[in-house]
C-alpha cells in the first residue's frame, strides 16, 4: 500500500534528482515528497545511496513503530540519529570528529 514518503538531499548529482523528480514532487530544492509503495520507496533509497558521494540524504516514511515512522540516512552528516530502547532519537557529531567515519 503507497505511503507518504519525505527524503531530503544535500549535494547530491543532477541525475539522482532527476530519477527522485520521476517518482516525487520537489516543492523546495533536494525536499522530495511523494506516496510510493515500498518497492519504489526501497529502489529510490538503493540509487540515492548508491550515488550520493560526498552529499547527504535523509528518508523518513510511515512505520509501525512508537514514533509512527522510520528514519533512514546515507552520506557524512552532523546529526546522528541513535536508537534509544526502540526510538529513534537524534545525537549531534561534535564538530572535531565530523571528518570522522564513527566518532562514538
Amino acid at each position: 500500500m503507497p505511503s507518504m514518503t519525505v527524503l531530503a538531499t544535500t549535494a547530491v548529482p543532477d541525475h539522482v534528482r532527476g530519477a527522485l523528480t520521476r517518482w516525487m514532487l520537489e516543492p523546495t530544492p533536494g525536499l522530495y515528497v511523494g506516496t510510493l509503495s515500498a518497492r519504489v520507496r526501497d529502489e529510490l533509497w538503493s540509487v540515492v545511496c548508491a550515488s550520493i558521494d560526498t552529499g547527504a540524504a535523509v528518508l523518513m516514511y510511515p512505520e509501525a513503530n512508537e514514533q509512527g515512522f522510520a528514519l533512514h540516512t546515507a552520506g557524512e552528516r552532523r546529526r546522528i540519529p541513535v536508537d534509544f530502547d526502540g526510538l529513534t532519537l537524534i545525537a549531534f557529531r561534535p564538530e572535531e570528529y565530523q571528518d570522522a567515519a564513527d566518532p562514538f
